[in-house]
């Protein structure tokens, strides 16, 4: 041990762990468990492994109520991704992923170094990735701070993805000024999959062989996984060293190498060093096979002189995996990393002893129990209280907010960041490198074709944290809902999906009622659907300065076309063309982007959702695509029917729409009920299609004048050319980008 550092009796009198993260009452858990005071090494293990963001300790009782199985889920949570069956012994893999904290400080590497965690979250399950999406959120588009972020974290998403050449094809952007602070940063990864190759991260096999593998470790990111459980505050830029750096050249050379090595029966288990580094690798895989490890740290490379035990075990240095192989064999898979230019080194052996065992300059440096630290890491049950804002909200009345003038509002909310065309964002990513993209970014779903097949993915990340605020067991139905309705107006059908619950401090109880309530939500949701939570993430603590972001538990879903016949887009596609509505608008405000346009803020009910109707409407319009009926079709979200009806014109090159709305014209136009999609049918369809989907109601034409007209029941409500709708729509991210602050 590094004369440095203190000793374990300094450690407990001046309580030196409290910095760590440790409470109290914790390092007098690690202390009873050793039956000895832990060293500055051990102390650090314990720190990390019991951090939020690796152990769930305060998410725990609160992810037990998420529906994880299903007769396609082929893993479910607890591995680096989830899989799921999609017929031909293939399956698709994903998860998605939190890079919050470290995006807040340093938004370029931060963004970047959570694509390549997520990357390598699927490839270490034996997976080839084949896409990235995203979901962001940010503070309003006003000051120079949060247009740096904004920018930064674009480029950071974009350079790691160009570069390591796999497609970003989709995902989502949101202003909101809760997010001012502390921004979101989530990434997302899917991966294809043959049955036979699908790897665990496990050491099994006393005597096997614990392999390092990728690039050197340094000093970036130590305490990376502590920074993450912790509220960002002014004080948050002396964590910038917390932040990794990422090179995404070294991350395509491990992926290419990794998966030339699961063809391989040498190996064992294979686990992607993530948050904690080679701690959480080694406790994790000896904890879930029941077995222990023993290290020489003396043997892992290093890239940095005189790095002590802690450093070495606490790093979050990038591209790096640990392997265990079968013993005698090392040197096939040394020759394998070799040919890439790699790293791969023995560093240690599994154990019978189910302890984690770290040696040093020739001393036993660490030896506490693998469960202890993964496993049977503590679990709170914390204390949760419904905020005094939600009663005062659920009394309130749906009420119209009042417009003026209902044209200028729709150009008004097509201008609203959060509706606006992202095309300054994903023209930054290369969507279309490996040539599988059927449908690019900017519909309600991006479509990858499956090589080899007539079949494709239809891949989605939602959520719509103003709605979870206002009420979140209905906001959390809704963001799976309307994930579902984005697969299925692509021509999919939902699969499963993974999470990144995105909330604030866990100690206080109106923050957990919100985690709470939200994942009553999602269950209920993932059981109506039949989509059950195959993998996922919790990001806690994303406060600044005491400020809690809204409640972001971001779904990001998966869906199966069976036919590539089936693929379906948004665009309306040729004159004549009948227009439907599906579902029924009622007047529902709280949450809507009009409520924020008018008013300034959000308040109220959010918009209802029935999960017997949602599911069964999803099913019949997925029936009706399948038979070839519906020309296109978009959900209704954010803006309403308005803004859906103008987002199906954009693009289309001189086609319009003429429909007919019945009702209040606000109501029609701009309320943001659930369940609802626009569709577009053939005149030759209409009888079939009218007889499979009972409640569908005709509003009008799809025209080739190249104009939005809607009219009410007391006449014209609003007229205009697609063209002057869509250079609303399109400008307005790039003109804030551009405006003085």
């Amino acid at each position: 041990m590094s004369n440095l550092e203190p000793t374990a009796e300094q450690i407990k009198e001046q309580k030196l762990y409290r910095d760590m993260g440790l409470s109290d009452e914790e390092f007098a858990m690690v202390e009873k468990i050793l039956g000895r005071l832990p060293n500055w090494t051990e102390t650090g293990l314990f720190s990390v492994m019991w951090s939020e963001h690796c152990s769930y300790k305060n998410s725990k009782p609160v992810l037990r109520k998420f529906p994880t199985n299903g007769p396609r889920v082929l893993q479910g949570p607890g591995e680096g991704a989830g899989i799921v069956d999609i017929g031909d012994e293939q399956a698709v893999v994903f998860k998605m992923e939190s890079h919050n904290h470290p995006s807040a400080i340093e938004p370029y590497q931060g963004a970047a170094t959570g694509v390549g965690g997520i990357i390598r979250d699927v490839f270490s399950m034996g997976a080839r990735p084949i896409a990235l999406l995203n979901s962001l959120r940010f503070g309003e588009l006003k000051s120079p701070r949060v247009k740096y972020l904004f920018e930064e974290v674009v480029a950071g998403i974009a350079g790691y993805g160009n570069c390591i050449g796999i497609p970003t094809v989709g995902g989502e952007v949101q202003f909101d000024p809760c997010y001012e602070g502390n921004p979101l940063v989530n990434a997302m990864c899917v991966g294809l999959i043959d049955h036979k190759d699908i790897q665990k991260g496990v050491a099994k096999g006393v005597g096997n062989t614990v392999m390092y593998v990728g690039a050197k470790t340094g000093r970036d990111g130590i305490h990376g996984a502590t920074f993450a459980s912790e509220e960002l505050s002014e004080e948050s830029e002396e964590n910038r060293p917390a932040v990794q750096v990422g090179d995404p050249f070294m991350e395509k050379l491990l992926l290419e190498a990794c998966l030339e090595v699961v063809k391989s029966d040498a190996l064992v288990g294979i686990q992607d060093m993530g948050a904690a580094g080679l701690t959480s690798s080694s406790a994790e895989m000896a904890s879930k096979a029941g077995s222990g490890i023993e290290m020489n740290l003396d043997l892992v490379p290093q890239r940095e002189t005189g790095m002590t035990a802690y450093e070495m075990m606490l790093s979050e240095s990038q591209e790096r995996m640990l392997l265990v192989v079968k013993k005698g064999r090392e040197e096939e898979i040394k020759q394998i990393f070799e040919k890439y230019g790699l790293d791969a080194v023995a560093i240690g052996r599994v154990t019978d002893d189910k302890m984690l065992r770290l040696i040093h300059k020739g001393e036993v440096v660490a030896e506490v129990p693998a469960d202890a630290l993964a496993e049977d890491a503590p679990v709170y049950h914390k204390p949760s209280k419904e905020p005094a804002y939600f009663s005062e909200f659920q009394a309130m009345e749906n009420a119209e907010p009042e417009v003026s003038d209902l044209k200028e509002t729709l150009k008004q909310l097509l201008q609203a960041p959060t509706i606006a065309s992202k095309e300054w964002v994903y023209n930054q990513f290369d969507y279309q490198v490996r040539t599988n993209t059927v449908v690019t970014p900017g519909s309600d779903a991006a479509v990858l074709r499956i090589r080899g097949t007539n079949k494709a993915l239809a891949m989605t990340a939602d959520c719509n944290s103003r709605y979870i605020y206002l009420d979140p067991e209905t906001g959390g139905k809704i963001a799976v809902a309307e994930a579902a309705r984005n697969i299925v107006a692509s021509g999919g059908e939902p699969l499963a999906i993974t999470d990144c619950l995105n909330f604030g401090n866990p100690e206080k109880p109106e923050i957990f009622w919100q985690l709470e309530k939200s994942a009553d939500g999602i269950s209920a949701a993932c059981t109506a659907l039949k989509t059950p939570v195959i993998s996922g993430n919790v990001s806690l603590y994303n406060e600044h300065s005491g400020q809690a972001v809204y409640p972001t538990p971001t779904i990001g879903m998966v869906g199966l076309i069976q036919d590539l016949s089936h693929v379906t887009t948004q665009q309306v596609k040729q004159a004549g063309d009948v227009v439907y509505i599906l579902g029924e608008t009622k007047t529902e405000f709280g949450g809507s982007e009009l409520q924020k346009l008018v008013h300034g803020k959000i308040f109220g009910k959010a918009p209802s959702i029935d999960l017997e109707v949602e599911a069964a409407r999803q099913k019949a319009l997925l029936s009706a695509i399948r038979a070839g009926l519906v020309q296109s079709a978009h959900d209704v979200s954010e803006g309403g029917v308005a803004v859906a009806l103008a987002e199906k014109t954009f693009g289309t090159e001189g086609l319009g729409l003429h429909v007919r709305l019945e009702g209040s014209p606000v109501t029609a136009l701009f309320s943001e009920s659930q369940s609802r999609f626009i569709v577009t049918v053939k005149e030759e369809n209409v009888k079939q299609f009218e007889e499979l989907i009972t409640d569908a109601k005709k509003i009008g034409l799809v025209t080739n004048d190249g104009k939005i007209t809607i009219e009410g029941e007391s006449g014209l409500l609003i007229e205009g050319s697609v063209e002057e709708f869509c250079s609303a729509w399109k400008g307005a991210i790039p003109c804030l980008l551009k405006s003085e602050a």
